[in-house]
């Protein structure tokens, strides 16, 4: 079939729609659906879309915007700080894959058929392509797993960010090596000396053009004028290296380096995000295009093969190297896992090799393969990956015991605590309020390095994932007074939630949230209060603005705490429940009150019990993990924990009343 280039787009806007949908309900990252479309309406399988100059361009447009958004990120004192992370480790990963390749594809040469060539070109090409990993897949796992700043969390990150820089030098190299091999020394040389030239007038002079030209933009206060120089400097970055015989992402990236010294790295980071998703989608679809599924089911065996060995490859050469570097056997482990599959960038180097005519059509047609199903398997893997580490790490339920041994040993003279989850500045701030309060509280933290100094400044904090049953037990769930979940992260808040439940049910919980979106969820899951951000911020940004329109100070902070009062009831005086003597007595607090069968208030409406008459409300009743609507007409149950507000002879009258 023969389409015009509006009709190309418009089909592969569709399917690409249509398949983001469809991946987005089964909970996997959308690139694979961009790439199982690509599949689908490739010339291999329904025959809609041809590979044509219009497919092309939409492609290489794909790959500028991503190598831009690369260096956009590109720090160097990131860089410094992971240092040995990122050119010990993932230097070490990049350069062993591609020797092993090497040496793979050297072994083999001699029993591939006479009309299959597998030189030292090819297997360097491939090593680069395979090297990669899914910067895209392993980011979103690991922050959904809420691993990012775990040990074996900042280690992948800091081998992926080798990674990506590695692609500069491969996107030169790989089309120098398509050339004869007697001219090959001359080729790499003179590809160099361009490299040099080009990326040292981009860096040098480009520098001061492009902060310069862009605090001019800025002044004239035109979005849409941002937005076309923006692109007028990926572009003509991109064309510049291009016209050096040199790649358009070679220039993309660069640029991207340039805007990420200036003060608006954060500004071209959102308007650069809708282009680069829609065309890097795009892209990935023209590579499932190339995918002939005839060819792959009949050498079925060979996919497989060539899907097990790079996987295994990988998870052993990177755990070994992990290993090597001081991480622990799990550790490891988990590293090795988490990096095992194929990247999006190892699309890109393989569609340039075949580009370049450096491997054969066939055998980039099984490793294609092979790479989007260990792609697809990626986030199965990862999600596993504990129960693996456990089942052939020897030591790893010993290193884990251990530092549940550690949290416990923190935590076994507390009582009546507040465990914190998470320390960061959220954490940190209510630590400090809760210390000048004398109520003791226990943080736990995944990041290795801020426990370290926090517990060297006398702060009480462990290193443990709050998600986990083990660790709450061990900061002392049943002793503590309550729970507060300091980030804003709600997939780990309903796990925290759904734990404490079960470990402690009358325990309240306080969450932090975002905005209102998951305010039903988490309350339904039992959270005692969920503060929004936002609703706070709007409060504050509502007081001052009053102010300065003249209202009185006074009817101002009225406001606010009428404001405050009906949404955050049941928080009031929270944290001064610990004691029931001196000035504290007088303030109001939470009080949770479990009915027993036996009770007077089981079976009565809630309101003919007139607990207020004690001076006390009523603040909320859970039955189960259900938070239900107070009302006078609520009857209930044995079983239901009714928690009350007021101070502390109010809520014992009230309990009385109930238990009677």
């Amino acid at each position: 079939m023969t389409f015009t280039p509006l009709e190309i787009t418009l089909l592969l806007l569709g399917s690409a729609v249509l398949g983001v949908v469809a991946f987005r309900m089964l909970q996997l990252p959308p690139m694979l659906g961009y790439l199982a479309v690509g599949i689908l309406i490739g010339p291999h399988a329904l025959g809609l879309a041809e590979e044509s100059e219009v497919t092309h361009a939409l492609a290489e447009f794909g790959v500028v915007f991503l190598m831009f958004s690369i260096g956009l990120e590109f720090s160097l004192p990131k860089l410094m700080a992971m240092r040995s992370i990122v050119f010990g480790l993932g230097m070490a990963q990049v350069g062993l894959t591609i020797i092993a390749t090497m040496l793979f594809g050297w072994t083999i040469s001699t029993q591939l058929p006479p009309d299959i060539h597998l030189g030292w070109q090819t297997a360097f090409a491939l090593g680069g392509a395979l090297a990669m990993s899914s910067t895209a897949i392993v980011s979103k796992m690991l922050t959904e797993r809420l691993e990012l700043e775990s040990e074996h969390g900042r280690r992948i990150i800091g081998i992926l960010l080798f990674q990506d820089l590695a692609v500069v030098p491969l996107l030169i190299l790989i089309p120098s090596l398509g050339q004869r091999p007697d001219a090959l020394a001359e080729t790499l040389a003179w590809a160099s000396l361009k490299a040099v030239i080009v990326l040292a007038l981009l860096l040098f002079v480009g520098q001061k053009i492009v902060r310069t030209w862009f605090t001019i933009v800025v002044k004239r206060r035109s979005q849409e004028l941002f937005m076309l120089n923006l692109l007028l400097i990926t572009l003509g970055a991109a064309w510049i290296t291009e016209k050096a015989g040199l790649s358009l992402a070679l220039g993309a990236f660069v640029a991207g380096m340039l805007i990420s010294e200036t003060e608006y790295k954060h500004q071209v980071e959102e308007d650069i995000k809708p282009f680069r998703d829609v065309l890097l989608g795009l892209f990935f679809i023209t590579i499932g295009m190339l995918l002939n599924l005839q060819m792959v089911l009949q050498h079925w065996w060979l996919v497989l093969v060539l899907l097990c060995g790079p996987v295994l490859l990988k998870f052993a050469l990177i755990a070994g190297l992990a290993k090597l570097f001081g991480s622990s056997d799990g550790v490891s482990m988990r590293i090795g896992l988490g990096l095992a599959q194929a990247g999006e960038f190892g699309f890109v180097l393989l569609n340039l090799a075949g580009g370049s005519k450096l491997i054969d059509p066939f055998i980039i047609q099984v490793v294609l393969a092979s790479m989007v199903l260990s792609m697809l398997l990626a986030p199965f893997i990862i999600a596993k990956s504990d129960q693996i580490v456990l089942k052939f790490s020897n030591n790893e339920w010993m290193m884990q015991s251990l530092a549940l041994t550690k949290i416990a040993s923190r935590t076994m003279s507390t009582n009546k605590h507040v465990i914190v989850c998470g320390f960061g500045r959220s954490g940190q701030s209510l630590a400090t309020l809760l210390a000048e309060e004398n109520i003791d509280y226990h943080a736990l933290d995944l990041d290795p390095e801020r426990v370290q100094e926090a517990q060297t400044a006398g702060r009480h904090v462990s290193y443990g994932d709050a998600a986990r049953r083990e660790s709450l037990v061990a900061a002392g769930i049943y002793r503590a007074s309550a729970v507060v979940i300091t980030y804003a992260s709600t997939p780990s808040a309903l796990k925290v939630l759904h734990l404490v439940h079960e470990l402690a049910p009358t325990l309240p919980v306080i969450v932090r949230s975002h905005d209102d979106t998951d305010l039903d969820r988490l309350k339904q899951a039992g959270a005692a209060e969920v503060v929004p951000e936002l609703m706070e911020g709007s409060l504050m940004l509502a007081s001052h603005a009053l102010v300065m329109l003249g209202v009185p100070l006074r009817r101002v902070v009225h406001r606010v705490q009428m404001a405050r009062d009906a949404r955050y009831a049941s928080l009031r005086g929270y944290f001064h429940g610990a004691s029931d003597s001196g000035d504290e007595a007088d303030l109001e607090r939470l009080h949770s009150v479990t009915l027993p069968s036996s009770a007077s208030s089981v079976g009565q409406a809630l309101g003919s019990i007139a607990v207020e008459h004690s001076g006390a409300a009523v603040s909320s009743v859970r039955r189960g993990k259900t938070q239900l609507e107070v009302a006078p007409e609520l009857a209930l149950e044995a079983g239901d924990v009714v928690i009350l507000r007021g101070t502390a002879s109010a809520v014992h009258k009230a309990e009385q009343k109930l238990l009677r």
